[in-house]
């Protein structure tokens, strides 16, 4: 059998969050009915990560492959994750675990991105004469940031006035500083797109910080290309060959 696909989201007292990440599962689940895939979350919500895996040992389940629902590699995928994951297989000797790449950078998200634009009113063919303001969380990894910044970069090369930076927490600059910074540079139009999986405290940070735009894209979320990116993750895992018994790669 397949393993089993363990999507691991962050988690939030907001309950827009888990119900984003169920529909984001529910999705994958359409696209490949042979895998089972099932949603934890390392705070916040339930189940936990401990609690599905303590489940799945319980109903016989031999090899998970476990899939942080992160779009930059920075202490979550590096160190809590990796943790977690260690400490909730130790007691199951039986049940063989690896721990997928996080899903960003991909043209994938690109594509989504630009599809949520359009489902916020925007012509992609008026690209030209539109800003974007590229908004993740932000992080005190220089290395997640600076994923964020290249995204920037090379969405900036397909044809946008501009595209920038910018993060809700724990960096500079902030999404209104960069949409002040897009209208003193001429842009006609700016639009402000959450580069963020759900709904929750930080992305509503973007959303205040996005007053001044024309136009807030939605999240993310369960748009189309981002399940495709999840079983790509997944199927690269797989592939690699799932780590020994009782130990986490």
């Amino acid at each position: 059998m397949a393993p089993v696909l363990l999507v691991i989201a962050h988690g939030s007292r907001d309950p827009r969050h888990a119900a984003t990440v169920r529909a984001l599962c529910a999705r994958v689940r359409s696209l490949r009915p042979g895998v089972r895939v099932e949603a934890g979350f390392l705070d916040h919500c339930a189940p936990s990560v401990p609690q599905v895996i303590d489940r799945l040992a319980a109903e016989g389940v031999r090899e998970v492959v476990a899939l942080p629902l992160l779009l930059t590699r920075a202490f979550h995928a590096k160190s809590d994750i990796p943790a977690v994951l260690r400490e909730a297989s130790a007691p199951h000797g039986g049940l063989t675990i690896r721990q997928a790449g996080v899903l960003g950078p991909s043209p994938l998200l690109t594509t989504a991105m630009e599809r949520r634009l359009c489902e916020a009113g925007v012509d992609l063919e008026d690209r030209g004469a539109t800003g974007i303001v590229l908004a993740s969380a932000g992080s005190t990894d220089p290395e997640a940031n600076a994923v964020i910044a290249e995204i920037a970069r090379e969405w900036r090369r397909t044809g946008w006035c501009a595209v920038r930076p910018a993060f809700a927490s724990a960096s500079l600059p902030r999404t209104s500083d960069a949409v002040r910074g897009l209208r003193a540079e001429g842009a006609r139009r700016v639009a402000v797109v959450p580069y963020v999986i759900a709904p929750g405290f930080l992305p509503d940070r973007i959303a205040q910080g996005a007053a001044e735009a024309d136009v807030l894209a939605p999240v993310l979320g369960d748009a189309p290309e981002v399940a495709r990116l999840v079983l790509l993750r997944y199927a690269a895992a797989d592939r690699r060959g799932l780590s020994s018994a009782g130990r986490v790669a």
